[in-house]
Order: C-alpha cells, then structure tokens, then sequence
C-alpha cells in the first residue's frame, strides 16, 4: 500500500463560494482528504468577498482539510501577490509531496516549491491577463509572467477548457491535461427565503449569479433587459471583486427600471433558492475559464441562455439557448423570445440537471487529479 500523499494548496483566497477557483479547491481537497490524503491549504487573511461579517466562518479544519492562513497585505493588486508570495514560501519549505497552485498569478511562485524538489501542478482556471481589471500596469504583467512560469516550472499544467489548452499548445508548445470541473446534484429548494426579503416566486425572475466583474457581460444583459416587454424581474446576485466603481456603473444603467434588482453575494440556502426557482440563468460572458456558475445553474434544471463563447458553448452543447457574444440586440431577442415562448423554456428545463451531471463530475475530476500527482 502507497503512502497517502501530503499535498499543499494555494491560489484560493479560502474555502467559500467566492469564486469558482474556491469552489474547485473546496470539492477537491475534500474528496482528497475522505480518501486519507493530508491536504493543508494555505489562504489568505483578511476580508471575505461578502463582507466581514463572513471572515471567521472558516474553521482551521474543514471536513479534514488543514487551513492555515498567509499574512496577506490588503491593498488592491497586492493581496493576491503577497499571500502568493507567503504561500509559496511555506509550502516549499513545509513537509509535502506534491503542491498544487490554482490560477496564473499564483503560478508565478511555481519556482519556489519547484526549487526544494517538491512536485508541482498548476491549474489554469482562464487566461487571466486578458480579464478587463487586469488590463494595464503590474497586475497584467505579473499575470503573465506566471502564465510563462507555470510553462517553465509546473511539472502538469491542468486547463479547465479545449481552448486554453490549445492557447497553450500554440502559444508555448507546451502539453496539458484537459480536466474540467464537476457539479453536484443539489436538493431543489421552494421559494421561502426569497420571497420573504425579495418578493421574488418561483418563474418570476431571469437570474444573473456570479462576481460582478466587466468579462461577465452584465452590461449587455441590463442594456437588453430594459427593452424587453415582460413583468419578471432581473435578478443580479453577486459581489464585486476589487470593481465597486464597476458595481456603481451598473446600478446607474439599471437606474429608471425597478424590474431590475441587486441582492448582493448570497450563499447558502439563499442561494438554492434563487436557482431553484428561476425562470431562466444567463451568463453573457465575453471571457471565462469553466464557468461554475453555468454548471450550477444546469444541475438544478434550468434553461440557460449563454453567450456563443467556447467555453460556454462547450458545456452547454444544443440544452441551452445562445446568443451572439456582446450583441446587446440579439440578447434582447433571445430574452424577449424566452419569455414570450415558455413551451421552449420548459424543454431545456426537462433536460438539463441530467445532461450536466452525467458530462461532469468532481469523483471523476478528483481520480484524474490524483493521477497526476502520482504520476512519474
């Protein structure tokens, strides 16, 4: 019998529903640590996404997972950098067998465990220089500089769609291992809490979930919505991510349309009830990597409309509805369309958990994983 691995992990800010690399480090350090792995994940101090009232609700030891956290300096573009930084440090010099790294900035540290012999695997959760805030100065260069260090360093590079793999294939020659995320089954929830604090029933709403951040393409989907004839609301449940002035923007575009309505981050069982009872889920991306929140969505029976993306398009195959990306026009169609037809919302509807829990799967995505740790 093998020794259980010691695996080390960082990239995540800590085990929440943040962002969609904390959800994949959560399901996966999980099921690592069910199956007698030690995994210690080193996050960052400070601030939740969701407010401070979210900061102390992570235990150090989550379903058998070790948490410790990394001095983090709170400032804009330096939180991620310096609680890398601490991380990286500690797991080169801490007692493991293999450390995983999630997103590319993280990855610029790749060089330091790789340097005291440890095994590394980066996980490329999207091309991140090519997101909007990332755009100018040091954050986009430090971004890419880790993409070229997990080139250069990372013993297996993980990538969570076709077309990133591809870009690394072209860009640097370089192999990587197609592993997307997985989703799980979840239980359908009755509108109780929603109601309650919303007024929002079961069909009432079209429902945008995730970090409000430009590449989702939230301000096609309000310019859309505005000139769509129909009385269910436009539901955006998310919190921002270093983009208050982007949360700002949007609140003014929605200005004049009280259809149009803001819930902040949500989790929990407020969560299963704004995607249990949607009338539809839309994600009009212009950039993602493997988007969670479609995944979700999907698993709990709704029809969704989505951007023509690959990476999007990908998932979906022919159970979704599709738009042009950034076309506000052909949006506002589509959207127009869904509310005045709900015969063809129902179709998608009947289909989709089936469809996405069979193609995705985390027991699936954690065996592949541990392949690669093992792997000589």
């Amino acid at each position: 019998m093998e020794r259980n691995l010691r695996i080390a992990v960082f990239g995540q800010k800590r085990l929440s529903r943040e962002g969609g690399v904390e959800i994949v480090v959560k399901e996966l350090c999980t099921r690592m640590a069910q199956q007698g792995c030690q995994v210690t994940c080193y996050n960052r101090s400070g601030h939740h996404v969701s407010g401070a009232e979210y900061d102390d609700i992570d235990n150090t030891n989550y379903d058998g997972i070790r948490q410790k956290h990394v001095p983090t300096i709170e400032k804009k573009g330096l939180a991620a950098v310096s609680a890398s930084a601490f991380a990286a440090l500690y797991s080169a010099f801490g007692k493991y067998d293999v450390v995983h790294i999630h997103a590319e900035g993280p990855a610029f540290f790749s060089w330091l465990p790789k340097m005291f012999g440890k095994r590394v695997v980066v996980t490329i959760h999207g091309v991140d220089w090519q997101r909007e805030k990332w755009q100018s100065g040091f954050g986009s260069k430090f971004i890419r500089q880790g993409e070229k260090n997990a080139v250069k360093y990372a013993d297996e590079i993980i990538v969570l769609s076709k077309g990133v793999q591809d870009y690394f294939k072209e860009t640097y020659g370089r192999e990587t291992h197609f592993i997307p995320n997985g989703v799980n089954r979840p239980q359908i929830r009755k509108a109780n809490l929603i109601t309650e604090k919303f007024g929002l029933k079961k069909d009432s709403y079209i429902l945008f979930l995730g970090r409000l951040v430009p590449e989702k393409g939230i301000r096609y989907l309000v310019e859309a919505f505005k000139n769509v004839k129909t009385d269910k609301k436009l539901v955006i449940a998310g919190g921002s991510s270093d983009t208050d002035s982007f949360m700002e923007e949007l609140k003014e575009l929605a200005k004049g349309d009280d259809r149009i309505l803001f819930t902040g981050f949500v989790q929990g069982a407020m969560l299963d009830e704004l995607y249990s009872n949607a009338y539809i889920y839309t994600l009009p991306s212009d950039l993602e990597g493997m988007p969670l929140s479609l995944l979700e969505a999907m698993s709990y029976g709704n029809c969704c409309l989505v951007s023509d993306i690959p990476e999007c398009a990908e998932v979906v195959e022919d159970k979704a509805l599709i738009f042009k990306k950034s076309d506000v026009q052909d949006l506002q169609e589509k959207l127009q369309d869904a509310c005045d037809h709900p015969e063809k919302v129902d179709v998608h509807k009947e289909q989709a958990a089936d469809f996405i829990c069979k193609k995705y799967n985390w027991d699936e995505v954690t065996k592949e994983t541990m392949k690669l740790y093992r792997r000589k």
